[in-house]
């Protein structure tokens, strides 16, 4: 009889045993459920709020209105002017023409297309140097379809940059410039442009991947470059015409593309619109071509080693140091001399060559700047008017 009183006893504790492990486990079970991860419905919310994609409607509309078709074509007249400069450079093409190399009507008049963005009500459109260059006939189509005649105002070859004006006295829409400093990498950006012979205004959208690109595609000591580039889709016909922010304001104009197949393969790259502000305030105030003019002094960053060897006195010991200066460049015309240690130029500071290169890459065949330097221990500031070097 104890012995079956010990077994009902011992099954009840058993049971409840396990009860109470039971209970345990499913608290703690509880608890860590929180930790969990839960499925929920993922956002794709595109609203002008997040800055997401929706915002590109306003942004188009904004922008395609003032992006414009242009056809440049060069007359007879002034492919036979060509035709006589390259004769007079090439004594041989008597009897070997660039048709032998190249084939085709070389010197035939040449002709182009591509975009223009409208940059006042007025009628002045900014576009590439290389759409309109050799053109001395240029019409412009609108977004409307409406064509006009234009005439070109300046171009800048350091810049790509070219400047042209309709001719009609019709109230244009200009875009609204925005500021290319205050552009993000990462930021969504449109490319808008006006091939016209294929599509009409045509509206690709990508990021900025990359500032200050520099590519070696524009030719020239003085070349300025410091593209944007992005990974919105730019094919031919697309030059000149505007990279816009998802405000519709410009901050580039589109020039080039990076591939091994001569379409687009993911790469672009357009103008800064400071640049293009900078530039084409110079064109219409000042007409004509711009040209860049070098200072023409070459030597030596200041530091240590070069104090001791010249027993140079200068407080800060930093500076340019000018070991020659070109002949009948605008230094020598403007009294710069060996010797002299540039640390100024318009009242910024120059601490070596990069200095002067930055301080001086906007200048132009004209400008007056002041140059300060250090001279036999003495500081003056010298006025020079830059020009063309020989």
């Amino acid at each position: 009889m104890k012995t079956y009183f010990r077994l009902i006893l011992s099954g009840i504790l058993g049971g409840l045993i396990v009860l109470g492990g039971l209970h345990v486990f499913s608290n703690e079970k509880a608890d860590q459920s929180e930790y969990l991860p839960k499925a929920s419905f993922a956002n794709f919310n595109m609203s002008p709020s997040n800055n997401m994609p929706g915002d590109f409607v306003l942004s188009a509309k904004m922008s395609t209105g003032s992006v414009v078709h242009i056809l440049a074509e060069e007359s007879n007249e002034l492919a036979q002017l060509r035709n006589k400069k390259q004769k007079r450079v090439d004594p041989f093409s008597d009897f070997f023409s660039m048709e032998d190399f190249f084939g085709g009507n070389f010197y035939a008049p040449k002709n182009g297309s591509g975009s223009g963005v409208i940059y006042s009500s007025d009628g002045y459109i900014v576009t590439n140097n290389h759409v309109v260059t050799f053109a001395d006939k240029i019409t412009v189509t609108d977004s409307e379809g409406k064509r006009y005649d234009a005439v070109k105002i300046g171009t800048d070859e350091s810049t790509d940059l070219a400047v042209i004006k309709i001719k009609d006295s019709k109230i244009f829409s200009p875009i609204k410039m925005g500021d290319s400093e205050k552009v993000n990498v990462g930021e969504w950006v449109l490319a808008v442009g006006n091939p016209f012979g294929y599509l009409t205004s045509t509206v690709t959208a990508g990021i900025v991947s990359a500032k200050g690109r520099s590519l070696d595609i524009i030719k020239g000591d003085k070349a300025i470059e410091e593209f944007i580039q992005t990974d919105a889709a730019i094919n031919p016909g697309n030059s000149g015409g505007a990279l816009v922010n998802l405000q519709g304001e410009l901050i580039g104009i589109n020039t080039a593309i990076a591939t091994p197949t001569g379409v687009f393969a993911g790469y672009s790259f357009a103008i800064p619109s400071n640049i293009v502000k900078r530039v084409v305030r110079d064109i219409i105030e000042n007409g004509g071509n711009i040209e860049r003019a070098n200072l023409g002094v070459g030597g030596y960053d200041v530091n240590e080693d070069l104090i001791k060897e010249f027993n140079l006195n200068i407080k800060d010991k930093k500076g340019f140091y000018v070991e020659e200066v070109e002949r009948k460049s605008a230094a020598q015309l403007g009294g710069l001399v060996p010797g002299d240690v540039i640390i100024g130029i318009n009242n910024v500071p120059v601490t070596n060559y990069d200095d002067i290169e930055k301080n001086m890459k906007y200048n132009k065949v004209g400008d007056k700047v002041n140059i300060k330097v250090n001279r036999n221990g003495k500081e003056m500031t010298i006025p020079i008017q830059l020009r063309k070097s020989f």
